[in-house]
């Protein structure tokens, strides 16, 4: 990051520091005017938002329709605002990136690595993306007391993808400095290479997926991993009460938990009050909705969320829907700041597989290692599934030409990389993926007997 990014991105944290100490009425009065700010240059500019909303110009946000990551992929090249944008461009881009090289010069993408067949796309200039690191990083990081002192170095560590088209990746990349280096390891790596590392580079503060955490805690509590990290953040994942126990037991009362996604931006984070996530409504509006796109009361759990970025403009996202499960709370935060609290996100909880190690013991596989290879597959659909037998590969709508044996081969490899032995491993066409019963399609799932990594 040039010095002239690092003083945008000051400027845009002292705006969210002041926001931070406005009363409710004066929030809600910036939200008011921030949302007619995006509304209108949506409408000058997005000839998709003009068709969407024609009509609807003057209607209040909640009368407008909802816009799906399907429908955004299907209208894209109307929907964004710059007539110089390409859908087929911004995939040749991503398919073709090489190092910090922007889009078209300008332009930071980030991908969803959707189950689909057809991962979103999500595009934000540097003015945006510095709102957005600001938002999603600086301010969860001072929130979490991180701080940055330009007499002593912060040295971090991030365990979570190094996929350069994903956001966090791309977000590390951008805020790494000389006064905060950012070690970033690969959460798919072996978890004897995680803890060398680690114990190796000794940071003071820790990101990682909340399953990831989890791992590493039973690491540090077996004595292999060594750190001693003043902040430790948990994102992208649900974090369940049995990780945050387990972490706390290893580290002490320094976890901190954010809500953030890749098309949304940073959505929510904790204070160092633990009294819940306080959703970041200077930011974003976040509806919480039932399975027909009504509200739901304070205290219930939403079907999904609809959301609107206020600062988005290369790509404006108007009540985009999400398919999180919130509930949020009618408490005040004891810190005084006005934004509303999440007490709970009900979403998908990535499992860890254990494996016996082939040098005893068990290995506990995280679920990116599974991604990172049926991701890239033609197919709408796809699940892991451990059975006493072995691994069971669903994948459904395949398209093209599948040569399974190599994927069962590239499936076994990536076990062996881990140190497991190798079950056996059978790959199924199916329809569909079967649900659960709450209607949920879980990625990766073991049917063996429970266990505690």
């Amino acid at each position: 990051m040039n010095m002239g990014m690092i003083m945008k991105l000051l400027a845009e944290r002292k705006a969210l520091r002041t926001r931070e100490r406005w009363a409710r009425p004066h929030l809600e009065a910036y939200q008011s005017q921030a949302l007619h700010l995006l509304r209108e240059y949506a409408y000058a500019h997005s000839p998709f938002y003009q068709l969407f909303h024609k009509g609807l110009y003057d209607a209040p946000l909640q009368e407008l329709p909802v816009l799906t990551k399907a429908m955004l992929m299907e209208h894209f090249d109307d929907l964004v605002t710059d007539r110089s944008i390409r859908l087929e461009d911004v995939k040749a881009y991503v398919a073709n990136r090489r190092g910090a090289e922007l889009f078209l010069g300008r332009y930071f993408v980030n991908s969803t690595s959707g189950t689909s067949g057809r991962p979103g796309l999500f595009l934000a200039n540097r003015d945006e993306w510095l709102a957005t690191l600001a938002g999603a990083l600086f301010r969860v990081f001072a929130w979490a007391g991180i701080k940055l002192k330009l007499t002593h170095p912060l040295k971090m560590a991030q365990i979570t993808s190094t996929n350069p088209s994903h956001m966090s990746a791309q977000g590390a990349n951008t805020m790494g400095t000389k006064w905060m280096p950012i070690m970033q390891l690969a959460a798919s790596e072996p978890v004897r290479t995680l803890v060398d590392r680690l114990n190796a580079w000794q940071p003071e503060a820790v990101i990682a997926y909340a399953s990831m955490l989890r791992i590493l805690a039973e690491e540090q509590l077996a004595g292999r991993l060594e750190i001693t990290p003043r902040s430790v953040l948990s994102g992208s994942e649900v974090l369940t009460q049995e990780t945050r126990r387990r972490a706390v037991q290893a580290w002490g009362n320094v976890l901190f938990n954010e809500y953030g996604s890749t098309d949304g931006g940073g959505l929510g984070a904790e204070c160092d009050k633990h009294h819940g996530l306080h959703l970041q409504e200077d930011l974003v509006i976040a509806e919480v909705v039932d399975r027909d796109n009504h509200p739901v009361p304070v205290g219930v759990y939403g079907d999904k969320l609809l959301v609107t970025v206020l600062g988005s403009r290369a790509q404006p996202l108007i009540r985009y829907e999400m398919d999180d499960s919130l509930r949020l709370s009618s408490d005040l935060c004891p810190c005084g700041r006005p934004f509303t609290l999440i007490d709970d996100i009900q979403g998908r909880v990535h499992e860890i597989l254990s494996f016996r190690g082939v040098g005893g013991g068990n290995v506990n596989v995280h679920p990116i290692v599974f991604h990172n290879i049926m991701d890239t597959l033609p197919v709408n659909g796809w699940q892991v599934v451990q059975e006493v037998d072995g691994l069971h590969v669903l994948l459904s709508s395949a398209r093209g030409t599948l040569d399974e044996k190599k994927l069962a081969d590239t499936v076994q490899q990536a076990l062996a990389k881990q140190g497991a032995v190798v079950p056996r491993i059978e790959i199924q066409k199916v329809f569909s993926i079967p649900q659960t019963a709450s209607g949920k399609t879980p990625l990766v799932k073991s049917n063996l007997p429970s266990f505690s990594p």
